[in-house]
């Protein structure tokens, strides 16, 4: 029963704190909650979670996200109960409410919880015999909010046309060119759309705009550049994400962080 902890700083915007596979689970009560955003998946067994005073049986192949300090408790329902799970943090951690579309609990029912169980057996095949570099994870952590906001209705993204075709052509132009002067218009223009036509196919399956996602992202960057170059000026933090006002770019920084980059910095250094 492999069980993983990172050590990496919690600088990225996605975080595995831990994971692990074939455990097996004992009772557990956390009357305050976890602090962190955790998944756990019956893989032998079946167990139960009480949950805001509900109880939501766990059979094998259901699996349930639960926000950070959210009151539950674990109970064991057979003999042997087994599982699998992962715990995330990140400096966007506020956002995977945004991405996954739930609400303090998101139950995943068995038919849909396959590809949730792969990607925590794949994680831990990565830790096995080395350590992942921190990017890979943080960009792992996101595929498995997609692919939870996915099974939760029903969906596939791979089988979503309009993602494919729009979405993430955007997607990767943002990551690529979030550097420059990037607007939505020239986004909505890569793919032959209009602006307004890619913020709803953005808000469906991410629950944002276009530009909230390119501004968020940029947010992001720009905190791996204030915790990673202790000794970058904060006008060229700006510069290196897009942002050519520097007052503009503090004030869209304190807005969705709650501190002004000097202020964020400073937890860290």
């Amino acid at each position: 029963m492999p069980i993983y902890f990172t050590s990496y700083p919690n600088n990225l915007p996605f975080s595995l704190e831990s994971v692990g596979n074939r455990w097996e689970q004992e009772n557990v009560w956390r009357p305050r909650g976890y602090p962190s955003y955790h998944w756990l998946q019956t893989e032998e067994g079946c167990g139960s979670i009480l949950v805001n005073r509900e109880r939501v049986s766990l059979p094998k192949g259901k699996g349930i996200f639960i926000k950070p300090f959210v009151p539950h408790s674990y109970f064991r329902k057979t003999e042997v109960w087994k599982t699998s799970f992962a715990t995330f943090s990140g400096t966007l951690e506020a956002d995977i409410d945004k991405i996954t579309g739930g609400g303090p609990v998101i139950c995943v029912e068995p038919e849909a919880g396959n590809a949730l169980q792969s990607w925590v057996d794949a994680m831990v095949e990565r830790y096995e015999g080395r350590n992942p570099e921190p990017m890979e994870v943080s960009t792992q952590c996101y595929a498995f909010f997609l692919c939870l906001s996915q099974q939760r209705e029903g969906l596939q993204l791979c089988d979503q046309a309009a993602y494919s075709q729009y979405v993430a052509p955007a997607i990767r132009e943002i990551e690529t060119g979030f550097e420059g002067r990037l607007t939505v218009e020239e986004l909505a223009g890569s793919v032959y759309v209009t602006p307004q036509y890619l913020s709803r196919l953005f808000r469906r399956f991410f629950g944002y705009s276009v530009y909230e996602y390119l501004t968020n992202y940029r947010m992001g960057k720009a905190k791996e550049l204030l915790i990673g170059n202790p000794r970058l000026e904060v006008q060229h933090v700006a510069a290196r994400v897009g942002y050519n006002d520097v007052s503009r770019f503090i004030s869209v920084f304190k807005r969705l962080t709650g501190y002004t980059p000097l202020e964020f910095r400073r937890m860290y250094w």
